[in-house]
């Protein structure tokens, strides 16, 4: 499937400001100043300058939260994208929670798995799709679990939609009608249906600490609707 973009001139917009390297500002930004969030029980609430909340807003970071400070922007964060800014990206200092600091990956990791426990599937499927410098938003209203950009929304429509799957643990497509619905509804919406499967024997120790992802692999297949007119013989020809 071909790029959908939004608006004339937005492909060559996104060629000149690639993703990676918007991704490598935002990083030297965010490591010059201390940048801190709230961890609740749903999400992290990121207190950084007005420049950064602009950069973290081109690599598509979280939402911005409406607030009447002047220097401070408040930004809202899910917990896969607050993880990979603070252990991948290391863009974040630190984050509390209940005014106890979390200084260190392994207790936030812990404390999100305590409010999410399939952080670590979910985590696993989303710093696949960001290292591949895709751009992950919720697809909730897709009835998926994420959607996929190549670019920034602003430039491009999503590509993919993606369902998160584990093998006997976690699996959302149990039936034939389970995959009909879901290829039905992202065809409607000019997306193909992408499935990730997070495979992997982990120790039960392991999953208390983010080392565990090294246990897991992911395995990607799409799954597109058969047009039989596509294949099926011209009936004109004689």
């Amino acid at each position: 499937m071909a790029p959908r973009w939004k608006w004339k001139g937005a492909e060559a917009k996104a060629f000149a400001e690639p993703i990676s390297n918007t991704v490598s500002e935002l990083q030297s930004s965010l490591s010059q100043t201390e940048a801190s969030g709230f961890l609740s029980s749903c999400n992290v609430l990121l207190s950084v300058e007005p420049e950064q909340a602009e950069l973290l807003d081109r690599c598509c970071f979280g939402r911005p939260v409406v607030c009447a400070e002047k220097n401070k922007r408040w930004i809202q964060l899910t917990f896969e994208e607050a993880f990979f800014l603070f252990y991948k990206l290391k863009c974040i200092d630190k984050i509390s929670l209940q005014s106890c600091y979390l200084e260190n990956e392994v207790d936030l990791w812990r404390s999100m798995r305590s409010f999410k426990p399939n952080f670590a599937m979910f985590y696993k499927a989303y710093s696949h799709l960001r290292s591949k410098n895709w751009i992950v938003r919720s697809g909730l209203q897709y009835g998926v679990d994420f959607v996929v950009y190549r670019h920034h929304p602003s430039l491009v429509h999503s590509e993919y939609a993606v369902i998160v799957q584990s093998i006997g643990e976690y699996n959302r497509l149990r039936v034939w009608s389970d995959i009909h619905c879901s290829v039905r509804l992202t065809g409607s919406v000019a997306k193909t249906l992408l499935v990730l499967y997070i495979n992997g024997k982990v120790n039960t120790e392991n999953m208390n600490l983010p080392l565990c992802l090294d246990d897991y692999t992911v395995e990607e297949q799409t799954i597109r609707r058969w047009s039989p007119e596509l294949s099926r013989e011209d009936e004109t020809r004689t």
